[in-house]
């Protein structure tokens, strides 16, 4: 991939969720420009498809568009039935798909009939391959830089030559391999990374096998760290490692800002997870679709190129993550109003989150 930076993103991040229909015309145009999106989201293991993104791209879409409908479908982690979801959607005549691939080789040929149709996609979250006509995303390598560099933190003096079990995402997601670079450009030369697992579907089961897998092979006190890809991995990880009666958990990362997963960094159980301001990232889908459905260039909306290993000049925008642990849940999560202290703090947790400085009694958020 190669990225050309502009140097108004931070105005264009802004600007999106602040002019609700400044890049699309008055309330006269939208009336009359009526047209149906589709929007294909990859799975339901993962909590933030069904929580976040799909009730923020759709509000989104809403404001930009009101007389626009929305065409859903979640793939369940099965390429097959998203190249038939999107093969329906372009045959009821959707303008615009935006399309965060179960498989970003598989959906290739899907992408390629959609443009042979006329109907533009939008690559949302993951790069996938074909004729894309937008992308929106975070940088990935950031998102593994954070991990590592937390974990490396974390590890202390374990860091220099310590065993560390890197648990990647799916090997059919692009994402996934962007988030390995980003970590190993921290960790190589650094750590001893004595396991490295593909983990099918981002399945919290497999990556509990894995885990289970690893255990076995290296003995239960010989991990120093475990770079999970994401929240739903470090859970099957962290449940692998008490199973195995490891009292003394190895630091755990995580990505995607899930409340068990901030529930469990609350608890010691978790070191960290990235978060992806959310809001943003659909913000820019919304505006892209909305934009290609009438026939508008997205040099206004995109702030960057990227290049997918068959189509170059990809118009982007491209995020920045955040890390959160204990110490910043409240400046970042709460304070971007994804969370609020009562929705993190159970009962049980409510000392820990005192500690943490997320006092339930005290909290105005």
């Amino acid at each position: 991939m190669r990225t050309r930076a502009r140097n108004f993103v931070a105005a264009l991040v802004a600007g999106l969720l602040a002019t609700p229909l400044a890049a699309c015309g008055g309330n006269d145009r939208v009336g009359a420009d009526g047209f149906t999106i589709g929007l294909l989201l990859p799975n339901r293991s993962a909590p933030r498809w069904e929580h976040f993104d799909r009730p923020l791209i759709e509000k989104r879409l809403r404001d930009l568009c009101p007389r626009c409908d929305l065409e859903y479908a979640n793939a369940d982690n099965d390429a097959t039935r998203q190249q038939q979801q999107m093969a329906s959607m372009i045959t009821k005549g959707v303008r615009v798909l935006v399309l965060d691939a179960a498989d970003t080789r598989a959906l290739r040929s899907s992408i390629q009939q959609a443009r042979a149709a006329g109907v533009p996609v939008i690559a949302y979250d993951r790069l996938a391959e074909g004729p894309i006509s937008g992308y929106v995303s975070f940088d990935g390598a950031q998102v593994g830089k954070l991990q590592a560099e937390a974990l490396l933190k974390a590890m202390g003096d374990r860091a220099n030559d310590g065993n560390v079990v890197m648990m990647n995402g799916d090997p059919t997601s692009a994402n996934a391999s962007w988030f390995r670079k980003g970590a190993l450009s921290v960790l190589t030369g650094k750590v001893n990374i004595r396991r490295s697992y593909d983990t099918q579907g981002w399945s919290m089961d497999n990556a509990h096998a894995n885990m289970s897998a690893a255990i076995a092979a290296l003995g239960p006190g010989r991990i120093d760290g475990v770079l999970a890809a994401n929240d739903t991995m470090a859970a099957g990880v962290i449940a692998a490692l008490k199973s195995a009666q490891v009292r003394r958990l190895p630091p755990v990362t995580g990505q995607d800002a899930d409340l068990d997963a901030v529930r469990r960094i609350i608890k010691g159980e978790q070191l960290m997870t990235v978060y992806k301001p959310f809001p943003v990232e659909a913000a820019a889908a919304a505006a892209m679709a909305v934009a290609l459905g009438r026939g508008e260039s997205l040099r206004d909306i995109a702030t960057t190129t990227i290049d997918s290993p068959t189509t170059n000049n990809i118009p982007t925008v491209l995020l920045t993550p955040r890390a959160v642990t204990a110490a910043n849940i409240r400046q970042t999560l709460v304070k971007d109003r994804v969370y609020t202290i009562e929705q993190i703090c159970t009962s049980q947790l409510r000392p820990a989150c005192a500690k943490a400085g997320l006092d339930v009694h005290g909290a105005t958020e």
